[in-house]
């Protein structure tokens, strides 16, 4: 470990964050002059790494133990430190020195450039806001306002103070986001598949055949019996061919359901 009695620090990104660095490193490591007062989480992200990225801030110091600490710690000539990503499933439910704990469970909110996530992750049962007319300001006052884990992929968006859990994601696909998106933040047991409305969100509510059975195809009618309803868009649900589709789609990507 080396401690520099210069006029620089030195940031050891872990983890994938070396990924989103946008100033040259050495496997990370990066030599930062400290010019001016500025806390880590400016420093951070004026080097390309939002702060929701970072899940772990260790301080290391030539007179005794490392010690974590938090986005506002002020850098210092001569300090080490250690800035990890995840590195695993968050626990977004408890509360940490980076961030509090999310107050209602897990829910996310989707910024356009990740939508197609959306309806995989209703399909899950996840409940999570999405409206393609959304600005960054309005995403960022439904994440804090609502307790919200944001999916972007635009970093300017994660860099908003009032935006306290998110992911940037990497991948390009919305199957592999998918699976990128729940490494992180595991499906919670409470979750029940096909329960809520793909198009609003909105839980769905058992609905009589027969009060809908004017709005049924001929299959339709003949062969299913149990039905859905969205309470906002009244948008009809059933367990047919589309449901499989989703269930084989999840299967292609790992995820089994009884």
């Amino acid at each position: 470990m080396e401690f520099r009695a210069v006029s620089e620090a030195v940031l050891r990104f872990r983890g994938d964050l070396p990924e989103l660095l946008r100033r040259a490193h050495s496997d990370g490591e990066i030599r930062y002059p400290v010019t001016r007062r500025a806390s880590i989480k400016d420093v951070a992200e004026s080097l390309g790494v939002p702060h929701t990225e970072i899940h772990g801030l260790l301080l290391l110091t030539a007179a005794g133990a490392p010690r974590e600490v938090g986005f506002g710690h002020a850098l210092q000539p001569g300090e080490v430190l250690d800035i990890s990503g995840p590195g695993g499933p968050v626990d977004a439910m408890r509360d940490g020195l980076l961030r509090p704990a999310l107050p209602h469970g897990l829910r996310f909110v989707v910024d356009e450039n990740a939508a197609g996530l959306v309806p995989l992750l209703r399909g899950l049962g996840l409940d999570t806001a999405y409206d393609r007319c959304w600005t960054d300001e309005r995403i960022a006052e439904i994440a804090e306002a609502e307790g919200r884990v944001v999916l972007s992929r635009d970093r300017a968006l994660l860099k908003r103070s009032c935006i306290a859990h998110g992911r940037l994601v990497r991948a390009n696909l919305p199957d592999d986001q998918l699976r990128e998106v729940l490494a992180l933040y595991p499906i919670p047991s409470e979750a029940v598949r096909f329960s809520r409305c793909l198009r609003c969100n909105e839980l769905l509510r058992p609905v009589e055949k027969a009060a809908i059975l004017h709005r049924l195809e001929p299959r339709t009618k003949r062969y299913y019996h149990r039905f859905q309803m969205c309470p906002s868009c009244e948008r009809i649900y059933w367990p047919g061919s589309h449901q499989e589709r989703m269930l084989e789609r999840y299967a292609r990507l790992g995820l089994s359901f009884p």
